[in-house]
């Protein structure tokens, strides 16, 4: 794994990428030093279970799944950005030559352990051209989806033992369990499962939108790929860009 941390008059990043080469990360830094220091330290942290020791990965898809403060009921309600009221539906502004996105609608998702298989198996479903699953439709997809994952796990072995924290039998026995947290392995083999690329995006105070901080299954396309919102707290939601 390689670290890059490009140092400017702009804004700085924090970049690093691993020998997935469908997978790419970067990160934004802010500014002053000591915002920098605990927004790193947080972001890059070593992704750990309950069990076991450290991923060669490093978690910054890791989903701690755990509940949403105040989580969501029965059937999903969609949330619209109110950054930017008067954008235009495909608003999209370069900073410093990233784009930034600031007319999109969240769709919420419970934080009940499985919030990035919901938000994965939502956003195939509209990709799809299949009408929003309700809650429990949902749940089914992404449970479904789950195990699919975890048999990938075990077809691509050899591709993905070697960044599986701990025993990889133990690990794929323990994913296939429904509350389990799912994290940045299970969204690339999210990606090969439904042979579809995925896009991770996270809200920049700094730039005033959502800017993509992680790229899965590039090799599906790259064009209208699956959308999640991630949360700096660990929880996944479903995304969509314009207006619905």
């Amino acid at each position: 794994m390689r670290f890059i941390f490009a140092n400017s008059t702009r804004p700085k990043y924090l970049g690093f990428s691993t020998i997935c080469h469908n997978v790419n990360l970067k990160l934004s830094v802010t500014s002053h030093l000591s915002q920098s220091v605990s927004k790193i330290s947080f972001l890059v942290k070593p992704r750990t279970r309950s069990r076991g020791g450290i991923s060669a990965l490093m978690a910054f898809g890791a989903c701690v799944c755990c509940a949403h403060p105040e989580q969501v009921k029965a059937e999903s309600p969609v949330f619209e950005n109110d950054h930017d009221s008067e954008c235009d539906p495909s608003s999209v502004k370069s900073v410093h030559g990233k784009n930034v996105y600031t007319d999109y609608s969240v769709t919420g998702i419970p934080g009940d352990g499985r919030c990035m298989f919901r938000s994965v198996a939502h956003g195939a479903c509209l990709r799809s051209g299949k009408p929003p699953p309700n809650e429990s439709v949902q749940r089914e997809m992404a449970d479904e989806l789950r195990a699919r994952v975890a048999d990938q796990f075990v077809k691509r072995r050899s591709d993905t033992e070697w960044f599986i924290e701990g025993d990889f039998d133990t690990y794929v026995s323990q994913i296939r369990k429904p509350h389990v947290w799912g994290g940045e392995p299970e969204l690339l083999m999210a990606s090969h499962v439904l042979q579809m690329p995925i896009t991770v995006y996270m809200h920049d105070d700094n730039y005033g939108g959502l800017i993509a901080i992680a790229e899965y299954g590039q090799e599906y396309g790259k064009d209208d790929p699956i959308c999640v919102l991630y949360h700096g707290y660990g929880h996944y939601e479903a995304l969509q860009f314009g207006s619905l």
